[in-house]
């Protein structure tokens, strides 16, 4: 059988932002817990609101992954960065390639 592959697809859509218990509510997580996962940095905010940290919306997907990893395949909170780390050079990479495959 072979592998199914599932291409991660960001959208933003300018001005957007979610607070951080906005964030939560949408992940289906407790503030604090999206909190600490900023912490670790497993999600960065796009900024301050005042005294408020602002999100974008694609943090929701992220900790959406961030829940999978740890509910689902009982992964600490230092594999998931590691995971989340590898995850993100490998979708730059494919990005790069692409950008030089168009280029030719």
């Amino acid at each position: 059988m072979a592998a199914r592959r599932y291409e991660i697809v960001l959208c933003r859509q300018e001005g957007q932002q979610l607070t951080l218990d906005a964030l939560a509510a949408r992940a289906g997580m407790h503030p604090e817990l999206v909190e600490r996962f900023v912490e670790c940095g497993l999600i960065e905010p796009m900024g301050r609101e005042g005294a408020a940290w602002v999100f974008d919306p694609s943090a929701v997907a992220r900790l959406h992954m961030v829940g999978r990893l740890r509910e689902g395949l009982s992964i600490n909170v230092a594999g998931v960065a590691v995971i989340l780390n590898l995850l993100d050079r490998y979708c730059a990479l494919q990005r790069e390639n692409e950008t030089l495959r168009i280029r030719r």
